[in-house]
Order: C-alpha cells, then structure tokens, then sequence
C-alpha cells in the first residue's frame, strides 16, 4: 500500500511578531505547524537566536568566552563584538549591575548603557532587567521611553507589575514586552489576559515561560512550551499565540556541570566543553518543544543552534 502524506496545519497561527525598526529587525513567531514540522508546511519564521551581554561583565573563567570579547573594555563594546557572532539575531543586553543587593547602578545610569549600547549594534534590541520587580518596574518604563521609536523587546513583566510595564512599554513607548511566568501555563494564559485587558495589543507581547538546564527539571519547561503551543494552534486559543521566548544562559552555565573547575572534576574533562553542552542540548529542546527565540551566551552554541534550525526547516 502506497504511503500517502496527510500534513497537519492548523487554522489557527503563532502571532508574528517584529522585534526591531526597518534595517535591523527580526520576525517571531507566524507558524501554523508544530515546531520544526516542515514537512506539513512551510515554516513562517525560522526559531532565533539571541545573545546575551550583562551589563556586569562575561565570565571570563571560561576559556572562550575570555578570548572572544578580548579587547573589549565595557559593555559597549561586548554588545558590538556580539553582533558579529555567526548565527545571531538579535542581541540581549541584561541590566544585572541594576539589581538593589548588587551593585544598585541607578534608572538614569542603565538608561545611558541602553542607548549606548543601541547606537553601536547592527542588530535589533532586546533588554532584562535586574530581576527585582519594584527596580524593574520603573527601569523598563524609563528604557522603554528612551527607545520610543526602536520597537525593542523589553523582558519581562511579571503578574506583580504588568499594570505599570505593560502601560509603560507598549501603550506609552510602543515597545514588546515579556510576560514572564513560572512554568505554568494558566499562569501564562492568565498574565496574557492581565495584559490584554489593560489594552496590550496581543501581538506586542511575547510568553518567558520560564527556564531550566536540561537534567535539572526541564520537563517541566518542556512540557509547559508544548502544552502552550497545542492549545495555540489546536484550540486556536488567543491567549496562548503570542511567540516563546526562552533564555538558556543563565541555567545552562549555572548547573554544576558547567561550574566545577576541571580540577575538581578532571574526569568530566574541559569546563568550557560541558558548559556548551549544556546550552545546546538544552536549546534545541526548547526549540523543539515550541520556543520562537533562545538567549545564548557562547559563541559555539550560538554557531550551532543556528546551523541545527537551519537544517531542519
């Protein structure tokens, strides 16, 4: 009996949504197949890459993280080398120095390295805060209004300040923003909603649905982003169709895998190795399971997500 293809598109679609001006800009989202299934047609937007650079510095223990950014002296010039490794496409600046128990950098201050770091880039823009929703809240709204006009995604809003960072970044500024949420989907829904009904436009807003290092709980994460897109597309459910942002850096070089010195784990072999490792196994099983974008840190992980999505779609 011959095989006959019986492709599987939805009716239903991811919302395509555009990070970045003219000129330096990239497209999330827009699919109407599971992830990677290009089998059953076309893929809208290949999943992205992102790269991080915190405001507070690489970790210069790692041995090529420390000889990619050699030369570079602040921030600045971290983001502009970070353009140019190969299979970026966008760049993720992390205000870590903004946090109040770290270095408390001032609003005023972040906002110059935002703008600075905006002005030497060739790619588009997205920024993290400091983790401490009170900061963040009025860090991303005095960002935002900084970049009127640049359309960056600003990540991410929590359910305890949506109201003022939704408003803030989107209504006022015209900027994304990020729902986060903790590896939940109701909770995701639910912020959805939250930030709709506040008059967030649908297709402004990505889902951070949280994170983990595969090994480390990363089921759950998987499970989650799955469970996310099925209901998107099968039940074409509109609370559910914004793009899936991930960030992998920070769990993946923060397991100890990653961490142990060779020295103290001489049989695990080369400290730099298993940290890249893990960011790309971890990487491509978001990808998998559903993510539109994933935040990187190493040059190699970024070369080889981007290289795996390209050969499969």
């Amino acid at each position: 009996m011959p095989f006959t293809d019986k492709p599987q598109v939805f009716g239903a679609s991811i919302n395509a949504l555009t990070v970045g001006v003219e000129g330096k800009s990239v497209v999330l989202g827009g699919g109407n197949t599971l992830p990677l299934y290009s089998f059953d047609a076309p893929v809208a937007n290949a999943p992205k890459v992102g790269v991080v650079v915190a405001d507070s510095g690489f970790d210069a223990t790692v041995p090529g993280l420390a000889e990619f950014y050699v030369g570079c002296e602040n921030t600045v010039d971290c983001a502009k080398r970070a353009c140019t490794m190969e299979g970026a496409d966008f760049i993720v600046l992390s205000l870590d120095t903004a946090d109040p128990n770290g270095d408390n950098k001032s609003v005023e201050d972040c906002v110059e390295t935002v703008k600075a770091v905006y002005d030497v880039i060739d790619k588009p823009l997205a920024v993290i805060g400091s983790k401490n929703v009170e900061k963040d809240s009025e860090l991303f709204v005095k960002v935002s209004d900084a970049m009127r006009g640049n359309n960056i995604m600003v990540l991410s809003c929590k359910e305890d300040n949506y109201k003022t960072v939704g408003a803030g970044v989107v209504l006022a500024a015209g900027c994304i923003v990020g729902g986060e949420s903790a590896v939940d989907i109701n909770l995701a829904k639910q912020l959805n909603v939250l930030l709709t009904q506040l008059g967030v436009p649908g297709t402004s807003v990505v889902m951070n649905l949280g994170s983990a290092a595969a090994g480390y709980g990363f089921e759950y994460l998987a499970s989650t982003i799955e469970r996310v897109k099925n209901a998107a597309l099968g039940q074409n459910d509109t609370a559910l169709q914004m793009p899936v942002v991930t960030m992998i850096g920070d769990d993946a070089w923060g397991v100890k895998e990653a961490i142990l010195e060779e020295e103290e784990m001489p049989e695990w072999g080369s400290r730099e190795e298993r940290g890249i490792q893990m960011e790309i196994v971890t990487a491509a099983a978001c990808i998998a399971s559903g993510s539109d974008a994933v935040l990187l840190r190493h040059p190699v992980s970024v070369k080889t997500i981007a290289e795996m999505v390209s050969e499969l779609v």
